[in-house]
């Protein structure tokens, strides 16, 4: 077990793609978190902005990536379950998964942050740049 000293290099475990398809308003949005925490934000597929994630945000979406097993993941592209379904999916090293999949389940809350608080700069936890 590491200690309180050692500490998790910025962007480890990344980069990541975090999408949000379909749903009631489909959506058709797409964040892509490099590791050096500058975030590309694609809107309704077309407006791009690029901001600058809040240290804090980077450090904990990089940590909850280094939890998830993506190599038990499947590699393949979340389908709807019933018509409007929203798919909100992560994708890093080649493979996709839900959000809801239990295998990603560290990355949940810090994607919900991500795409709440971050994903329409200039947010509180996203500068634009």
């Amino acid at each position: 077990m590491p200690s309180v000293t050692q500490s998790t290099p910025v962007g480890a475990g990344l980069p990541l793609t975090v999408s949000r398809t379909g749903g009631f308003a489909g959506f058709d949005d797409q964040v892509l978190i490099s590791p050096d925490g500058v975030a590309t934000v694609s809107s309704r597929g077309k407006e791009t902005i690029r901001c600058k994630l809040a240290p804090s945000l980077l450090t904990t979406i990089s940590q909850a990536s280094q939890q998830v097993d993506w190599a038990g993941l499947v590699a393949t592209k979340p389908t709807t379950k019933h018509p409007d379904d929203m798919i909100l999916a992560v994708s890093a090293n080649g493979k996709t998964a839900r959000i809801e999949d239990p295998k990603v389940k560290p990355l949940a809350a810090p994607v919900n942050a991500l795409l709440t608080e971050a994903a329409i700069p200039p947010g509180k936890l996203c500068t634009k740049i």
